[in-house]
């Protein structure tokens, strides 16, 4: 049970790191609470990986979930001691989850894809 806590709070912490990698640029500091009647322009706060490089990086996570999850059912099948039986249902269930959270944001980019390009001109 507390090595599930821990998954969870690591997942939160890739969250924010993930939220934190793709807002490139932000406000400078101003007393004015509009950001478009702001005298200074926007700055970058660092250099961030680009939406191409972020989606690699997703499918690269999705990908060893499920190959970490084949290793270990494989490893259940054949008996070798120390793999449970709830380890190996847990990373199927994260594998197929992330994998579906993936499919999402794929069905997610393609509809608005296609709402952009049927835009009239």
């Amino acid at each position: 049970m507390i090595s599930d806590r821990m998954d969870i709070n690591r997942v939160l912490v890739e969250m924010r790191s993930l939220k934190a990698q793709t807002q490139a640029f932000k406000p400078t500091e101003s007393t004015d609470v509009n950001p478009l009647k702001s005298s200074q322009p926007l700055s970058p706060v660092n250099e961030t990986p680009n939406f191409g490089q972020l989606m690699n990086q997703a499918v690269d996570k999705v990908n060893e979930m499920q190959k970490t999850s084949k290793t270990m059912a494989t490893a259940f099948e054949q008996g070798q001691s120390g793999v449970d039986i709830t380890d190996v249902m847990i990373a199927s269930q994260k594998a197929s989850v992330s994998f579906q959270a993936m499919l999402q944001v794929r069905n997610k980019l393609v509809e608005s894809y296609r709402d952009i390009m049927n835009m009239p001109v």
